[in-house]
């Protein structure tokens, strides 16, 4: 059935009051995401604004450092913006998880290799597949870490990046047992090492005080077999 082409003066046409914020905060959000699928992304959008939820948005425009061949990858913003989705609850589950990394237009299959590297079944304990996450950015376990300090810190941009230690130690003692290459005393000394300057932070780590620990990452010098796979994953 064909268009009506009656003509509506200005008086008959009722704009809803909110929706030129809405739309300017949409137009906003889209531009600091940069979604692969704008159509996909804005169904996520506005779903989350109706539910009252966590928006699929970036905190800020970021380079392109997507970590794998084509630009789709997890990048640290989209990590971060999961993270606040996410991490409200110890766990989420497999379904909200995919549902939320569809969202943002991430790639199934990187997702499905964490997923199986983690061996998560329906419930997914989050700061493990976020431990994962920041693995698959860095490549190496301090890079990691380093990461994952970025991403949750508190701090201003640009400043120390402090994460709490005892997240720190979770992190880390995640990764490194997942890992296999890592011997229990040795993950201990590590730690232990850097209790004298966390204490002087009143418990808290920065990625100053452990990321030149190359001589405490096996992973650094790429014989890691876990580390290859979390590694630029597809």
């Amino acid at each position: 059935m064909p268009l009506s082409d009656t003509m509506y003066c200005a008086q008959q046409i009722n704009i809803p009051p909110e929706l030129p914020d809405i739309l300017k905060n949409f137009t906003k959000a889209a531009i600091r995401t940069q979604p692969k699928d704008v159509l996909v992304w804005s169904a996520a959008y506005f779903s989350a604004l109706s539910k009252g939820e966590r928006l699929p948005v970036k905190d800020r425009l970021e380079m392109n450092v997507a970590t794998q061949k084509t630009d789709t990858g997890l990048t640290p913003g989209l990590l971060k913006t999961l993270h606040k989705q996410l991490s409200a609850k110890q766990t989420c589950s497999r379904e909200d998880l995919q549902k939320k990394w569809k969202g943002l237009c991430l790639p199934m299959d990187q997702l499905e290799n964490l997923l199986s590297l983690g061996s998560f079944g329906p419930d997914i304990d989050w700061m493990e597949f976020f431990a994962l996450g920041c693995s698959a950015l860095g490549g190496t376990l301090m890079a990691a870490l380093k990461y994952a300090c970025e991403i949750l810190t508190e701090d201003e941009d640009g400043g120390a990046a402090r994460i709490p230690f005892h997240t720190f130690t979770e992190l880390y003692t995640y990764l490194a047992v997942l890992d296999g290459d890592i011997p229990q005393d040795h993950r201990d000394m590590f730690l232990n090492s850097l209790q004298a300057q966390v204490e002087l932070q009143h418990g808290m780590i920065k990625p100053l005080d452990f990321i030149h620990r190359d001589d405490m990452d096996p992973t650094s010098a790429g014989s890691s077999d876990f580390s290859r796979r979390t590694s630029r994953a597809e």
